[in-house]
Parts: structure tokens; sequence; C-alpha cells
């Protein structure tokens, strides 16, 4: 039997070599491509950790600094707060001071309306429109006066303290919020790549509703800082107003009751001496009617004198409007020229007021000169009823004293202390 032999495509030998060849250059530029990508991987791999790390430690000194600033922030409305809690004590116990004043004024007026029901027990002549009598009536003017404006105080400095408590609120709201933002930042800052809390997030991109820029952020605490320092600048303002409105209503009607007092023993006097006394007392107000129009004078000669002074300065404020361009500036010649014409305003409006006040004065004395020159006559009734007045007075000055009032009473220090005052 004969060998069968397997029919297989033959070759040649070209074709062997050429397959060799092809394989091994094959070969050579396939490793020559995976050295690249392998050398491009290492490079990639090296430059992305870097990134990373240096990512990491911007946004940490990005969390540093931010942390300052809250806590910076932070320290400030801390501060802000303390003192608008004091001025809220402050401001309490102003108007506290301020009831216990118009409560106090309840005794002034039972004893002048006391006093101007005694003396409508005069008779016949005697029943006059004196001095007393006006200085009781005024006395309770002044009073009701009074009263009225420590009404208004009170009303004042309630509505501050509603306006200081908003502030404080607003502050202690966005407190609120700094403490807790600066807890979430410190933590952040301390989180590591290898801390457990750490994880994939869904949509970590996001800007959540109600994102604001930082200097939407630092405009909040600054308005709230402001608005509550405005707030108790306004209050400060208020307290000192109250305080000199409490010094002042006090020394009013203390002026007030010398005065009428004064009226009281002038007019007890009157009924006591005779038509030389009466002389005497015109001729000293004739001089100082002399002397009052005299001042008059002067002072409406000081008005007039401010007329060139206030064209001058208002012409220049209004030749400087006419500067072209940016040259229309808002220099210190503007604002000490815009000072002036204030200044100017001011001074005018004291001397008429002052002017007024004499004028008014004045008045007051011409009255009193013609309330001289009438007959007084001495009447026993009328003498006796302004003694009583007198008599009733005296509960003005019985006054309660705490016990510190009374050791400086005491060991002379209050009086020291009147006497500077007066």
């Amino acid at each position: 039997m004969a060998t069968e032999v397997r029919s297989a495509v033959r070759h040649q030998p070209p074709d062997w070599f050429t397959n060799n060849y092809t394989i091994s250059t094959n070969a050579e530029r396939q490793r020559d491509a995976s050295h690249q990508v392998r050398q491009e991987s290492r490079y990639l791999r090296n430059e992305t950790d870097n990134q990373t790390k240096w990512d990491q430690h911007s946004n940490n000194v990005r969390l540093a600094d931010r942390v300052d600033d809250i806590r910076k922030w932070k320290e400030i409305l801390e501060k802000t707060l303390a003192d608008i809690d004091k001025e809220i004590a402050d401001l309490s116990e102003a108007k506290d001071l301020t009831e216990q004043s118009l409560e106090a004024k309840n005794l002034p007026t039972d004893v002048a309306i006391e006093n101007l029901t005694l003396r409508e027990g005069r008779h016949s002549i005697d029943i006059v429109e004196d001095e007393p009598e006006n200085q009781l009536h005024k006395e309770v003017e002044v009073i009701d006066g009074i009263k009225k404006i420590l009404q208004q105080r009170i009303g004042e400095s309630f509505e501050q303290l509603c306006l200081l408590q908003e502030a404080r609120q607003q502050l202690q709201a966005d407190l609120q919020d700094k403490n807790l933002a600066l807890g979430i930042d410190i933590d952040q800052y301390n989180l590591t790549d290898r801390s457990p809390q750490i994880s994939f997030k869904p949509d970590s991109l996001r800007v959540p509703k109600g994102s604001t820029t930082p200097q939407q952020w630092e405009d909040f605490s600054r308005y709230n800082k402001e608005k509550a320092e405005a707030e108790m600048q306004a209050s400060t303002r208020l307290r000192e107003a109250i305080h000199h409105t409490l010094q002042q209503t006090d020394n009013d009607l203390e002026t007030q009751r010398i005065a009428t007092e004064y009226a009281f023993r002038r007019r007890i006097h009157e009924f006591e001496r005779a038509k030389d006394e009466l002389e005497w007392q015109k001729k000293n107000t004739e001089e100082e009617i002399a002397e009052l129009e005299n001042d008059i004078r002067g002072v409406e000669e000081a008005i007039r004198a401010k007329t060139n002074p206030m064209k001058l300065a208002q012409t220049r404020l209004e030749n400087r409007t006419y500067r072209p361009n940016v040259e229309l500036c808002r220099d210190a010649p503007q604002y000490g020229l815009t000072d002036e014409v204030k200044q100017l305003e001011a001074t005018k409006r004291a001397l008429e007021e002052k002017l007024r006040q004499a004028k008014h004065s004045l008045d007051g004395l011409y009255n009193n000169l013609h309330r001289i020159n009438d007959d007084l006559a001495l009447k026993n009734n009328s003498l006796d009823l302004d003694n009583k007045c007198m008599d009733v007075r005296k509960k003005l000055l019985c006054r309660p004293q705490t016990s510190m009032q009374r050791n400086l009473t005491i060991t002379g220090i209050e009086r020291e202390r009147s006497k500077i005052l007066a």
C-alpha cells in the first residue's frame, strides 16, 4: 500500500523571512507604543498626585483664612452684642429714672394747686393777678410741660429699646450662624483623605439655594454691626437727652420754685412796706428796662451785622457750583463754606431767639412797672393767706432721701455739691 501525502500550501523562503520580519517589527512597534503609554501614565500619575496635593493644600489655606475671617467677625459681633446689652441696661435705667421723676412731679402740682386755691380767699381789690399768682400759674404750666416732656422721653425710650432689641436679635442670629459656620469650617479643615467620615456625595457640585458671595456675607455682618452701632449711638444720644432733660427739668422746677417763693416774699414785703419801697422798685425796674432796651438794640445790631457775611458765604457757595465736570468737587472749601453758612444761620437764630427772650423779658418788666405804679394796699387777710401759702410750700423742701444722700447731707458733701451746681 502506497503512503498518502497530505496536501498543504507551500510557501517560498522569502515569504517565510518576510513573515518573521513582520512579526519582529510589529512586536518592536508595539513595545515602543507600550513604553510611550507607560511613560505618559507615570507622568500623568505624578502630575495628578501633585495637583491633588496642591489643591488640598490650597483649600486648606482657604479654609484656614475663612475660619480666621469668621472668627474676626464673630469677635466683632460678640463685642457689639455685649455693648448693645450694656446700652439696653443703661437705657432701661434711664427710663426708670424718668418714670420716677415723672411720678415725683405730683407733689409740686398739688402744692401749686393748693396755693392757687388759698389765694382765692382774697377780697375786693386784693383779688389781683399779681406776680405770685402769675408765678403759680407758670409753675403749673412748667410742671405740666415737664410732665409732657418726661412722658415723651419715656415713649422715646420705649421705642428705642424696641429698636435695640431688634438689632440685638439680628446680631444674636448672625452670631449663632457664625458659630455654626465656624464649627463646620473647622471640621472641614481638620478632615484629611484618611478621615473615616469621608465618603462620596451625590451632586456635590451643586450650588445650594440661598448661597451668597463673600462680599454679600461680609456686607450682611457689617450691616448688622453698623445698624447696632447706629442704634446704640441713637440710644446714647437719647440717654444724654434724658439725663439733660432730667437735670434741666429739675433745674427749671427748682428755678420756678425759687421764683414763685421769691414772688411771694416780695409780695409780702410789698404789703409791709410803704410808698418809698414801691418808688425804689419803680426806679430799679426802669433802669432794668433801659439796660434791657439797650441790650435789645445791641442784639438787633448784631443780627443785622450777620447779613453781609451770610451773603458772602452763600455767594461763594453758589459761584463754586459752576465748576465744570469733575472739578465740581466737594472739597475742603466746599465743606468749610457750608459749615460757615450753617454757623451763620445758627448764630442768627440764636440771636433772634435771644432777642425774642429779651423782648419777652422787656414786656414782663413793663407789666411789672405798671403793677408797681398801681395802688397796692396792705391787707391783713391777703398777708395771712400768702403766709399760709409759704407754709404749704415748705413741703417741697421735704424730699425723701436714701441713706447715702442722708450721709452726704450730714457730712456736708451734698451741700458743697449743691453750691457748685448753683
